[in-house]
């Protein structure tokens, strides 16, 4: 009996050695879970590049919200914000300040080009501006009523304070509005305004929610700063972008914390690759990752 009993206990123990649990895997390129923060002026094309990516990896699972740029930097110093997408990467302080915190710099990059549109109303009397003119307007020197996206500090406000408004301040002419779509309709409720958005909330041709505001609405021209030619003005699009004909051009940068591939690492190069860098296209912007090279230009 005890022989018998040996036996048994002993082939229970083979058995059990040979059969492993299947491996779980937590994360890899294409499954598990992340959190990331998008600057909310990109939210028509970045819904859409996430939209593809999920159908595409259905065990993939991205917790997003969408908020101020400031807010976006302000996530990604939190352990739970893996990815923020903004309009700048990291500067050297940063870069420090993240490889001593976590032993490893995160990594940064531009994947494709927006623009600041200029936007005013149809009827308006003045659609063609110099830099000059904007930045007279930006400061209340020109005491014309301006609107701009977001009561926070957005890409396209921080922008426009780097770029023209420097050391000066904004004018008391200067509203902010709730997001950009309120820019929009303050406009075609105020013809007498200009307003500042991204071209991707006013500039695409496949949306008919734009294409129905362009009726009341339309980009005004900007002087060209890198045009051999003087004089010339251009509203923004693919072409003057890439060009280097708009002086109001905006990067879209990614920025990411992982040392090892993971689903930010997939993220980013399906937005890399063909299909995410022709999304971009889609939507009327430049892609950055597609054999493309940018001419930079903005006021002297």
């Amino acid at each position: 009996m005890r022989s018998l009993l040996t036996l048994v206990f002993g082939i229970l123990f083979l058995y059990s050695c040979n059969v492993s649990e299947p491996v779980k895997i937590l994360e890899s390129t294409s499954e598990g879970t992340i959190s990331i923060s998008i600057e909310e002026s990109f939210k028509p094309f970045m819904e859409q590049e996430l939209k593809v990516f999920a159908s595409s990896f259905p065990k993939a699972r991205i917790n997003v919200q969408y908020k101020s740029e400031i807010e976006c930097l302000k996530d990604f110093a939190e352990d739970s914000t893996r990815m923020i997408f903004v309009t700048r990467g990291l500067n050297k302080a940063e870069q420090a300040q993240y490889k001593n915190q976590l032993g490893y710099a995160p990594t940064f990059g531009i994947l494709a080009y927006n623009a600041i549109a200029v936007v005013v109303h149809n009827n308006a009397k003045d659609s063609i501006f110099t830099l000059h003119d904007l930045q007279d307007r930006l400061t209340g020197k020109n005491e014309q009523q301006v609107v701009m996206d977001g009561n926070h500090l957005t890409g396209v406000v921080r922008f426009l304070k780097d770029s023209l408004v420097k050391a000066d301040k904004l004018g008391k002419n200067v509203m902010a509005a709730k997001g950009s779509k309120e820019v929009i309709d303050y406009i075609k409720n105020n013809p007498n305004a200009i307003g500042f958005v991204g071209m991707n909330w006013i500039g695409d041709n496949y949306d008919p929610s734009q294409v129905a505001d362009r009726k009341q609405l339309k980009m005004a021209k900007i002087e060209c700063t890198l045009c051999a030619e003087k004089g010339l003005f251009a509203s923004p699009s693919q072409a003057t972008i890439s060009l280097g004909q708009y002086s109001l051009s905006l990067p879209i940068y990614y920025i990411l914390k992982e040392n090892a591939p993971g689903l930010g690492s997939g993220l980013l190069n399906f937005m890399s690759l063909e299909r995410g860098q022709l999304i971009f296209r889609r939507a009327f912007l430049v892609p950055a990752k597609m054999g493309f090279q940018k001419r930079n230009g903005l006021m002297n």
